[in-house]
């Protein structure tokens, strides 16, 4: 694992740990060969440069979130902001289920859209021809 990552887990208390330490466990098994990094302060993994999920410690409980989520089609994904981003929240280690999991990873490596130059686009996003990893 990351050190950075490590620290930022480590610094969590024990029940967001736990959750933070599977999360990070199950996407780095899944995301074979993705960069991850500590970015707006909070652990994200990145395919080409483009950040595909990370999790963040809000008050109250552990959110994951997929950039491109909303085009995954999953009911239990919510939207978030107002691009394409959805989010999953836990408040409990056993509340992951590694399936679904699993699952939003894939699609999150099939479905993206291309965050790394929305700046450049000036706020436009476009969905990206993935390749497989």
């Amino acid at each position: 694992m990351n050190q950075d990552i490590q620290n930022y887990n480590d610094s969590q208390t024990e029940s967001d740990k736990a959750i933070c330490d599977i999360l990070c466990k199950i996407i780095t098994e899944n995301l074979a060969g993705a960069e991850n990094k500590i970015w707006h302060a909070h652990p994200v993994w990145f395919l080409d440069g483009n950040p595909i999920v990370g999790y963040s410690k809000l008050k109250g409980s552990v959110r994951l979130l997929f950039w491109s989520g909303q085009s995954f089609d999953e009911e239990q994904l919510q939207n978030e902001g107002s691009f394409k981003a959805a989010e999953m929240r836990y408040t409990n280690s056993d509340q992951i289920n590694e399936e679904d999991l699993k699952r939003w990873l894939k699609k999150g490596i099939e479905i993206q859209w291309d965050y790394k130059n929305i700046v450049k686009r000036k706020g436009v996003l476009i969905r990206l021809m993935t390749k497989p990893y």
